[in-house]
């Protein structure tokens, strides 16, 4: 049997701690260049959780390496030690600074961290203070030079990273736009003298023309590939300030609306994605500092002085006998991997949409006939188009084209999650109208989750049946016991135990219960559970047809309103519902007007399934029926699964669902529906309810819930076909609306976060709003 000594154990970690949380960090420094860029094209929760963990244990890691060479050369050397160690741990420590300056494909996890760059700054100057520390106790030493080029290589890096969180920092960008404006209308402006600062924003490219008012005009004829990418940065480089809600002037919010309103569909959803790319790129990278002077000159140093000092190293003599052969592996390993990974973000960047954009001249007035390489650039970027394929939905009675692009080629997730409350409430299964990877890929997707499925299945009842065996034992124990033990002492203590083992279960849970409430993570745990009732539906073209269609259609009536001088009305949701286009109105007020926006948004929600559950009418419009069932389960995704995005509208929407969630399942039980896992007997169910019933029969005085409340809706709903209107329309007008007003409402932080998440539809939405002048 192999004992394990401590002394041993010892000796290990004293002459490979140190070594180890190199490598450590230099795997850590590759998995987030490698998976950083993807973030943004999926939601997936693994590479999420992977690469929270990776940037959370990159500092971590190598400021612990840090501060373990800091104690490893304040300790006298032993006689056993290599006679160059800590020659060779100096040499390490200006390597973990470089680690510190981070990857360019990552700056920031979230939006918050970008207000830490004061911390970061300090966090510079420290760590160059415990280096130098480092470097101090190992002098004299004969890899001075080597130390110092790779010093300045890392303080380099560094101060990359900390401009770049100081330039995406809020506070910065509501101070550029100040300066931005006062320069734009100073009329003898001169380039020369502009503030240094001014430089160093996110946008980098300043167009420096005549002293005429530039005059932002759509072509005549469709957008190039090079056109969209062009006014996508124009415009991100004009209206970046949205993210903290400032005010633009009248000249830039009519030359915005004049363009948006007369772009197609397909081309205003390029130059959202695009200007929404850029938006991330400039908060979540090192794109900004990038594509300024200082960062040319900074990455100039930092791969000149890393190839400088790898080639002193390389070129040094009787490196070998002087260090061991493990320890040269790693400097070799640590020098090949930082110049490769410094290689790779310039090969990124060179190809990306902002350098493009800042090499190329935007063709302000249409006419211009461009330069000799933008066919090539065109070419590039027509490889990252949008592409779309054609697809039956699972009713089989349309036909759309969803969006398909290449998942390297994207530049947002492009698709649109959903939640269905009813689906939910009964356990059922999920109903897809677009299936983006078709039949084929479904049965192969299936197939290789079957296998996971099926042991979490064994596993849950496997529980379930030793939860139901211990209750069972316990009553069947007490009884028989109790009838025949009499005055046994020796029964009566084998009773006490026997009670004692069995309520274990229950005595475990109670303190989970407990722990879980302590922590604060009791709706973190529920909101889990609700994500198994998710599913992502992909885009199709016809319904941002309709989204961007109805937008350009309000920027209409509004104009015409603003001619005529009359006086809008006030914002607000009711105000902003109160009229739908529609023949009789009236009484439609009751579940608009009259109520708050989340309780709407679950009547109308409930009201839209039970609707959609019914077969439907050949003389029905069936992309209207598509639509109000997508936007309904969107939005109630929003608000169940983003409460943060949703906070600014969602009121009491938490509580709301909670109750009627809670009456659903008391309706259920007494139905003898509970988990059937039936979403179209459900409906019946709960539309079969009469009005004239008492609700109190299934809630409390006190619920918020809206069930009953929404199967009245309903019905009303279904008599509208036969006073000769479109049902589906109506439904189609009122989800639109509430999809608008959320966007226009929902809360800046958590819908910029949501770019390094996939991206979500409420920010295309937000944004065309914006560009359209467009508010609730």
């Amino acid at each position: 049997m192999v004992q394990l000594n401590p002394t041993h154990v010892k000796a290990v970690w004293d002459a490979w701690n140190i070594r180890g949380m190199v490598i450590i960090s230099l795997s850590i420094q590759t998995i987030l260049i490698i998976l950083a860029p993807l973030r943004k094209r999926t939601p997936n929760r693994f590479l999420a959780l992977v690469l929270w963990l990776s940037y959370l244990l990159a500092d971590w890691s190598a400021i612990f390496a840090v501060s373990l060479i800091a104690r490893n050369q304040g300790k006298d050397s032993k006689q056993d030690d290599p006679p160059q160690d800590k020659k060779l741990m100096a040499l390490l420590a200006p390597f973990l600074l470089l680690h510190l300056g981070g990857p360019d494909t990552i700056t920031a996890y979230s939006i918050e961290d970008n207000a830490l760059w004061l911390r970061h700054l300090l966090g510079l100057a420290l760590q160059v203070m415990s280096g130098a520390y480092v470097v101090f106790k190992s002098l004299p030493n004969s890899l001075w030079l080597i130390i110092l080029l790779l010093f300045i290589a890392g303080v380099f890096k560094y101060l990359e990273r900390t401009i770049s969180l100081y330039l995406a920092s809020s506070d910065k960008f509501r101070g550029s736009m100040f300066k931005a404006s006062d320069s734009e209308s100073d009329e003898t402006h001169n380039p020369e003298k502009e503030d240094e600062s001014v430089h160093l924003q996110i946008s980098t490219r300043e167009y420096v023309r005549e002293r005429r008012p530039f005059k932002l005009e759509k072509p005549s004829g469709d957008l190039t590939h090079l056109d969209i990418l062009q006014f996508a940065f124009w415009f991100f480089n004009s209206f970046k300030s949205l993210l903290v809600n400032n005010i633009f002037s009248s000249d830039q919010r009519d030359e915005s609306r004049e363009f948006f309103s007369k772009l197609k569909d397909e081309e205003a959803l390029r130059i959202l994605e695009m200007e929404l790319s850029f938006l991330y790129a400039g908060l979540y990278t090192k794109v900004s500092v990038l594509h300024s002077w200082v960062g040319a000159v900074t990455r100039t140093i930092t791969l000149g002085s890393l190839t400088a000092a790898f080639c002193i190293f390389h070129y040094r003599p009787k490196k070998v006998d002087k260090f061991p052969g493990a320890d040269t592996v790693i400097i070799y390993t640590l020098f090949l991997v930082a110049i490769v990974l410094d290689l790779a973000s310039i090969l990124m960047v060179i190809p990306s949409d902002w350098t493009i954009a800042i090499f190329s001249r935007l063709n302000e007035d249409g006419q211009d006939s461009g330069s000799q390489i933008d066919p090539a650039l065109n070419w590039f970027l027509g490889l990252k188009k949008l592409r779309w394929k054609k697809q039956k939905c699972c009713e089989g009675r349309a036909e759309h084209e969803v969006l398909n692009t290449p998942f390297l080629l994207k530049r947002w997730a492009g698709s649109i999650k959903m939640f269905n409350f009813i689906a939910y409430s009964v356990n059922a299964n999920i109903e897809r109208i677009h299936d983006a990877k078709g039949k084929k890929g479904r049965c192969v997707w299936e197939a290789i989750l079957l296998p996971f499925k099926c042991i979490i299945y064994i596993f849950k009842k496997l529980c379930g049946g030793i939860i139901i065996v211990f209750h069972v034992s316990n009553q069947y124990i007490k009884n028989v016991i109790n009838k025949r033990s009499g005055t046994n002492l020796v029964a009566r203590y084998c009773i006490v135990i026997a009670e004692f083992l069995i309520v274990i279960p229950h005595h475990l849970t109670v303190i989970g219960n407990y722990i879980t409430k302590f922590l604060g993570i009791k709706d973190l745990l529920a909101k889990n559970s609700l994500k198994n009732s998710v599913h992502s539906e992909p885009l199709t073209k016809e319904l941002w047809a309709f989204i961007f269609t109805r937008l350009q259609c309000k920027r209409q009536r509004l104009d015409r309103k603003e001619r005529s001088k009359t006086k809008p009305g006030k914002k607000g949701w009711a105000s902003s519902n109160s009229k739908l286009e529609i023949m009789d109105p009236e009484w439609l007020m009751r579940y608009i007007a009259d109520v708050d926006y989340a309780r709407s948004l679950m009547l109308w929600h409930i009201a839209t399934e039970l609707c959609y559950q019914e077969e439907a009418s050949p003389t029905e419009n069936c992309d209207d029926r598509q639509f109000s069932k997508i936007l309904s389960d969107y939005l109630m995704y929003l608000l169940v699964m983003q409460p943060k995005l949703m906070s600014e509208v969602a009121g009491i929407g938490k509580i709301r669902f909670r109750d009627t969630l809670a009456e659903a399942e008391r309706f259920y039980k007494r139905k003898l529906i509970e988990n059937s896992r039936d979403v179209k007997r459900a409906t019946e169910e709960i539309l079969s309810v009469s009005i004239q019933e008492d609700p109190r029969l299934f809630k409390g005085n006190h619920s918020k819930s809206v069930l009953f409340e929404a199967s009245e809706l309903a019905k009303k709903l279904k008599g509208v076909n036969d006073s000769g209107e479109n049902m589906w329309r109506i439904v189609s007008k009122v989800w639109m609306e509430l999809l608008f007003y959320a966007a226009c409402n929902c809360d800046a932080t958590a819908r910029m976060n949501q770019l390094s998440k996939g991206g979500e539809l409420l920010n295309f939405v937000w944004l065309a709003m914006a560009h359209l002048s467009l508010e609730y």
